[in-house]
């Protein structure tokens, strides 16, 4: 995934194009943590959870970079990174109060898949007994996705029940998807409490196509 030059089919212009737009996204990453940061002042956490919101947002910057800078290959793919490194911020602000983990191919976070049915494995469990379940990211959505390559994930036979332990498979489509196109994805969970929502979270996945 080490790649240190970018595509250059698209003609030179192009290419230079992609390199300033790489840049200007660096820099704004760099930039909007601050506001993140200051979000984490506001609340005034006990130290240990302060320390690990602040961490979760400085390994982000380090990561999404590094990602607009090796992996992203176009400026839809810049777009795709940055704006996944935006969410993935906003999550480590919020924290993370009752267990819930994403994993694509054992990973989570930043992974790598092929091209074909991806299988994203959802785990989370409540807090004091309470239940969690399949939540929805904004209103009528309850996915947030972005591609290079008209990924989606599959809502036909979603389970929309509350567990105990929650240990579920969702199928992402990434048929159309070729090498070195990028796909981020949100799933949300909601910690459930007598049938009303209690707390909800998200978690960014971003997976680099090989």
């Amino acid at each position: 995934m080490d790649y240190d030059g970018v595509r250059i089919d698209d003609g030179s212009e192009r290419t230079d194009n992609v390199n300033d737009y790489k840049i200007t996204c660096i820099d704004f990453i760099k930039d909007i943590s601050h506001d993140y940061e200051a979000w984490v002042d506001y609340y005034k956490l006990p130290e240990d959870e302060d320390k690990r919101r602040r961490a979760g947002i400085r390994a982000t910057i380090e990561r999404t970079n590094e990602w607009i800078a090796k992996v992203a290959q176009t400026i839809k793919a810049v777009d795709v990174v940055m704006n996944d490194g935006i969410q993935k911020m906003a999550e480590s602000t919020a924290g993370k109060p009752f267990e819930i983990g994403v994993f694509v191919n054992g990973k989570s976070s930043y992974t790598l898949g092929k091209s074909g049915i991806i299988d994203v494995n959802v785990k989370s469990s409540g807090r004091q007994g309470r239940k969690t379940k399949l939540g929805f990211h904004f209103k009528d959505d309850r996915f947030r996705i972005e591609s290079t390559c008209g990924a989606f994930l599959d809502e036909t036979s979603l389970p929309t029940n509350e567990f105990d332990l929650m240990d579920i498979h969702l199928k992402l489509n990434a048929e159309k998807a070729q090498q070195r196109d990028v796909i981020s994805f949100t799933v949300t969970v909601s910690e459930m409490e007598n049938d009303l929502e209690f707390d909800r979270r998200g978690v960014s996945t971003i997976i680099h196509i090989v």
